[in-house]
C-alpha cells in the first residue's frame, strides 16, 4: 500500500492523458521534480481541474504508488492569474518553468529552485522591473544554484579584482585589459553590467528582484547570458525560441 504525502510545489507542466486525466510535473520543495497523475481533472466540476494547471503554487496531497504519484487534492495559494492573462508574461512564465524543469531532478531537494521560480513569477508583474531583466536574473541565479556560473569577481588571467571590463563565455570569467588577449571571444562590458552580474550571483533570492538597470546594461546582460547559454546548455528550449520571437 502506498502513503499519502503532502508536498509544497508548483505545477510546471501539464498534459492530457487518456480521456479525462492529466499528467502534471510538479517542482516540489521536498522531492524535487516529480510527475503525478490527476485522475478526472479534465471532467467538468472536477476538484482537480484548477490545481492541475501550470502556474499553480501551493500544497499538494499525493498518493505515492509503487511506480507513480496521484494527486488526491491541493490547497492552492497562488494561481498567478495576473500572469496567465497577460500574453507577454505567459511567454516568460512558460520559459521559467521549462528552465526550472531542465535544471531539476527527482528526489533532490528543490527548495531553492522553487523559491527562485516563485520570486520570478511575483516579479513579472512589477512595473518597475522590465520582464527582460527578470529573465536574465532568473537565468543566472539558476546557474548559481547549480554551481555553473562565471567567475565575475577577479580576472581570469592575473586574478586581480580591479579593471575588470571584459567578459568571456568560453572561459566563464571576466578579464582585465592586460589579460583580455587570453580570451579571444571576450566582449567589453560596462562597470554597471559587471556590478549587476556580481549582485545577482551574491544576493539572496528574497532580495534579488529589487533593482533595475539602464537599457545599455540590459543589452549587455542579454549578450552575456546568451553566450553563456550557448556554451553551457546542451539544447535550446522550445519556450526560449518562442520568447525570443515575442521579444523581437
Amino acid at each position: 500500500m502506498g502513503d499519502v504525502i503532502t508536498v509544497t510545489g508548483m505545477v510546471i507542466s501539464s498534459m492530457p492523458v487518456n480521456d479525462y486525466d492529466k499528467r502534471v510535473v510538479l517542482l516540489t520543495k521536498e522531492r524535487g521534480k516529480i510527475s503525478a497523475f490527476a485522475k478526472g481533472a479534465r471532467r467538468m466540476n472536477s476538484p482537480l481541474m484548477g490545481c492541475s494547471n501550470p502556474f499553480c503554487f501551493g500544497t499538494f496531497k499525493l498518493y505515492e504508488g509503487r511506480t507513480s504519484y496521484n494527486i488526491q487534492g491541493a490547497d492552492i495559494d497562488h494561481y498567478f492569474q495576473e500572469i496567465s492573462t497577460d500574453i507577454d508574461c505567459v511567454y516568460y512564465g512558460i520559459y521559467f518553468m521549462e528552465l526550472a524543469d531542465y535544471y531539476s531532478y527527482e528526489n533532490i531537494d528543490a527548495s531553492r529552485e522553487l523559491n527562485l521560480l516563485y520570486a520570478a513569477f511575483k516579479a513579472l508583474k512589477k512595473e518597475a522591473i522590465p520582464n527582460a531583466l527578470v529573465r536574465y536574473v532568473f537565468e543566472l541565479k539558476m546557474m548559481v544554484l547549480h554551481g555553473s556560473y562565471p567567475q565575475c569577481f577577479e580576472c581570469g588571467g592575473c586574478k586581480k579584482e580591479d579593471d575588470l571590463s571584459y567578459f568571456s563565455a568560453a572561459k566563464a570569467a571576466v578579464y582585465c585589459k592586460s589579460c583580455v588577449h587570453d580570451a579571444p571571444d571576450a566582449i567589453e562590458i560596462s562597470q554597471s553590467t559587471l556590478y549587476a552580474l556580481q549582485y545577482i550571483i551574491t544576493t539572496p533570492i528574497a532580495k534579488l528582484f529589487t533593482f533595475t538597470v539602464t537599457e545599455e546594461v540590459l543589452v549587455e546582460l542579454r549578450m552575456v547570458m546568451g553566450r553563456i547559454a550557448l556554451l553551457t546548455m546542451d539544447k535550446k528550449l522550445k519556450s526560449l525560441e518562442m520568447l525570443e520571437l515575442m521579444e523581437k
